[in-house]
């Protein structure tokens, strides 16, 4: 890449197995050999470093910024292309290569391979680092207004307008006002002489961070001089999520601070918030019931198929959210496929119940209902949640689902559990149910750590009826890009489980801001898995609670918190 001008690297190693079939120098003991009828998804130490034994090298040159040089001695005979079928033909053991750095994130290649063979390749990079516009957070921020002077302006720093029964719902009313221009809705501001509590949704930024520093600017512009503490709640599905506590005379002096994050942060308190808004507190009228709508592209994946290693249906979903009142949501999407080849899977050979194996009975149809469920959400104590949901969950399954979390907002630990009573849907996802139905549950324990990174393992019963657990790491970066790994292993056996023998994959998911550079809460991203089976698969649940309590508390909040100032 750029920057390694004259860089020169050089490999070498002695390989078995495919790596020791041309150009065998020795033979170290016996490789068994894998057998059609294997499962896979085992390590097969017994055929590590036994059988034919072969050398193989490789050289490549950076000539300049742009312009890469390669050369490769291979010491694969290439057996099943060339002999067991006629892929190519094998003249050569040679195979050179030129690429070119296009672009930053460009790089184009042509090579000569096997003596017989000419290749090209693009290559398109990205790099979580550097987004291919540049980020914005939407209309630059107000500064932070700065109240007159006391001791020039006593009477601008007076208390008799809280007496006034009007003047709060008019300072309450024009917070909401430019709290809309931010991206942000206020829920209830419950306001005194010298303090208020602003309790408000986020609806337009990925960073928490963000949302806090545009609030707090929003109060400063607007609420009397007298107010001098500021206690900012943000709210998800009618929770409060955590109570972010700063003196207003702080947001002033530190602004153009040249550690002005730092120096912010290290006065302001983050700590749990109250279950339920003050009695004081007041909401704008129409705050709810609140309505949304949206119609966005699907694109629904399926891999490793034998005959087509990757199958795709792509379409349209029409989502409607409707929120009678606070913690209460009713939602549902209505999904439309446009084109696609998942129907012509294969079918189940399961040798568990079919649970997941069946994808391909559920793609023959082009309009279904993908989700319909009406939700409930609380706070029962101090440092808990809670969710109830009941309707159609996701393509396959609908029932009664409940979660409970215990997540204090300074704690790096969090822990959980979630029942399910799953019911099998019909092929077409109207409303009907097939005569499949399972208890399941989980009882789970989330990990964050200080480098980043983010730990779940989950213990419970899955679709199937089989009982185990699921092991998940993801990398969790401050610009909201993830990624990860996880692995499941249960009751059920290899043979039972078939194909892969246990459940595993990855997942990455990349904030949607990152590609456009405008402010946006939406993410895109998939999980990957070798082979989907029935085995230690779960019911997918929408609005599920730890994802977003997690945003909003302390590691995730100090990790962001330099945005403040956006």
């Amino acid at each position: 890449g750029r920057g390694n001008a004259g860089q020169l690297k050089v490999t070498g190693g002695l390989g078995w197995g495919r790596l020791g079939s041309h150009g065998t120098i020795a033979t170290i003991g016996d490789r068994p050999t894998f057998t059609a009828g294997d499962t896979g998804g085992e390590l097969s130490y017994d055929q590590w470093f036994r059988g034919p034994v072969a050398p193989f090298a490789g050289v490549e040159w950076q000539v300049d910024d742009r312009w890469g040089l390669k050369l490769e001695y291979s010491s694969d005979a290439y057996v099943l292309e060339t002999e067991t079928s006629d892929v190519f033909e094998r003249k050569s053991s040679v195979n050179v290569g030129v690429e070119y750095q296009a672009t930053p994130r460009t790089r184009l290649g042509a090579y000569y391979l096997y003596g017989s063979e000419f290749g090209l390749s693009a290559q398109f990079q990205l790099n979580p680092k550097y987004p291919p516009r540049l980020l914005s957070t939407g209309p630059a921020p107000q500064a932070v207004a700065q109240r007159p002077d006391r001791a020039s302006a006593p009477e601008a720093w007076g208390t008799q307008w809280a007496t006034a029964e009007a003047a709060p719902l008019g300072v309450r009313d024009r917070l909401a006002a430019v709290l809309t221009a931010e991206g942000l809705t206020l829920e209830s501001l419950d306001l005194s002489a010298d303090r208020a509590e602003l309790r408000f949704r986020n609806l337009r930024y990925q960073s928490n961070a963000i949302a806090l520093g545009r609030a707090a600017r929003a109060m400063a512009q607007v609420l009397p001089a007298s107010v001098e503490t500021f206690r900012l709640v943000p709210v998800w599905q009618g929770m409060g999520l955590s109570a972010t506590v700063m003196r207003r005379s702080d947001l002033e002096a530190l602004e153009f601070d040249p550690l002005a994050a730092d120096a912010m942060l290290a006065v302001t308190a983050i700590t749990d918030s109250p279950t339920q808004a003050a009695q004081t507190a007041t909401a704008p009228p129409g705050t709810y019931p609140a309505f949304s709508w949206f119609l966005a592209p699907y694109f629904s994946p399926a891999y490793f198929d034998p005959d087509r290693p990757l199958r795709m249906d792509v379409g349209l979903d029409l989502g409607a959210s409707y929120k009678p009142a606070p913690g209460w949501v009713v939602a549902g999407t209505l999904r439309q496929r446009l084109a696609g080849n998942v129907a012509g899977g294969r079918t189940s050979d399961s040798n568990l119940p079919v649970v997941r194996t069946d994808q391909v009975l559920y793609a023959q149809f082009d309009t279904t209902i993908n989700n319909l469920y009406v939700a409930k959400y609380w706070r029962p104590g101090a440092d808990l949640y809670a969710r109830a949901t009941t309707g159609y969950f996701e393509y396959g399954y609908g029932g009664v689902s409940g979660e409970l979390l215990w997540k204090p907002v300074d704690s790096l630990l969090a822990l959980g559990v979630e029942a399910n009573y799953a019911v099998k849907r019909d092929f077409d996802q109207q409303f009907g149910f097939q005569d499949y139905s399972i208890l399941t549950g989980h009882a789970s324990a989330y990990m964050d750590f200080e480098n980043g990174f983010l730990a779940q393992v989950d213990v419970g019963r899955y679709l199937a009826g089989d009982v185990g657990a699921t092991f998940g790491l993801d990398r969790v970066f401050n610009n909201g890009w993830s990624v990860g790994g996880f692995f499941t292993m249960t009751s059920a056996s290899a043979e039972e489980f078939g194909e892969g023998s246990f459940d595993k994959g990855v997942r990455f998911s990349i904030p949607v801001n990152w590609f456009l550079g405008k402010p946006s809460q939406q993410s895109i991203g998939t999980t990957i898995r070798p082979i989907q089976r029935d085995g230690g698969a779960r019911v997918f649940v929408p609005g599920r609670l730890h994802g977003p309590v997690r945003a909003a508390h302390r590691k995730a909040l100090r990790d962001s918190w330099p945005r403040f100032w956006e």
